[in-house]
């Protein structure tokens, strides 16, 4: 007999309870934010839309499904079963969070805060969860498979992100490091030294990715979140007698991959701004970069 599906519910800390968590009650944070010129009732507003929209999604899962809750600082640490239904209840970048620690299951994006969020992931208002969610356990529900980017050390880490990884330095020292194809036939890396390396993909098209891309000029067309490219840049890439910049921006297609050998003491790679789940990398140690087998299903 096959387990009912469960409906994951992702949310996050609200700023009017990270404001309770710093000044311990309401009066004390509404203090703070006043002898600053602030006022607390936009944030508390925001919190309270938040809420309801929590409670309303998770009235509307269906009485014979199960249903659990992740707060973002727990992904790492919760384990998403194959039958899961992942409903994202907040901003576009929660869906990101959410993403790399998924294998396939369905995601429904529903937007907390319209008009404030821009909605590219979370595209839906909490009264449509109810039939988001059958569509979603349903076998062929309406879905877009957003192409996802991969890191893999020779150690077997591995990082999944919806937006971009970065590899670089953990804090601001320079990255020093040999870059190239990641190419049967042993193509020529070159040494470099750089602020770090960016490979985003369609979805962080709007972020991050499109920045560098527009500092560049570049006239490689920015991807579609569906799209199997990836584009990547090197960020701030130095010339020196030993290291060289001709290899600073480019496009993975599938099969088609970037090779990093690390030559300082210490890199991470990160994905989607979640530093705290990085890849710890030393000396001597390569990673591989390309598009992953891996794409998210985000209920359209």
């Amino acid at each position: 007999m096959s387990l009912a599906p469960r409906a994951v519910l992702v949310h996050r800390t609200t700023e009017y309870e990270e404001l309770l968590a710093r000044h311990g009650t309401h009066g004390q944070a509404a203090f703070f934010l006043s002898s600053r010129g602030r006022s607390i009732d936009e944030v508390a507003r925001r919190h309270q839309h938040t809420r309801q929209a929590l409670a309303d999604v998770a009235a509307a899962v269906p009485l014979q499904w199960r249903q659990s809750r992740v707060e973002r600082a727990d992904l790492d640490r919760f384990l998403f079963a194959p039958e899961d239904v992942v409903v994202v209840v907040g901003q576009d970048g929660l869906v990101a969070n959410a993403a790399k620690y998924l294998s396939g299951q369905p995601v429904v994006g529903i937007d907390t805060d319209p008009g404030r969020n821009p909605g590219v992931l979370v595209r839906h208002r909490p009264s449509d969860a109810a039939a988001l969610l059958r569509a979603a356990a349903s076998p062929g529900g309406a879905a877009d498979e957003l192409t996802m980017v991969e890191a893999v050390a020779d150690d077997t880490q591995r990082l999944l992100a919806l937006n971009e990884i970065y590899l670089g330095p953990p804090g601001h020292q320079t990255a020093r490091y040999r870059l190239g194809p990641d190419a049967p036939d042993d193509a020529p890396a070159e040494p470099q030294a750089s602020s770090g390396v960016l490979v985003g993909t369609g979805t962080g098209a709007t972020g991050w990715l499109r920045s560098l891309w527009q500092e560049r000029h570049s006239n490689v067309r920015l991807p579609a979140p569906t799209d199997p490219r990836l584009l990547w840049f090197v960020r701030e890439a130095w010339p020196s007698p030993a290291t060289g910049t001709s290899l600073v921006a480019g496009e993975l297609r599938h099969g088609q991959g970037l090779r990093l050998v690390v030559e300082s003491d210490r890199l991470v790679a990160f994905g989607d701004g979640m530093e705290a789940d990085a890849l710890d990398l030393t000396w001597g140690q390569t990673v591989r970069l390309g598009i992953s087998a891996t794409s998210l299903r985000l209920t359209a």
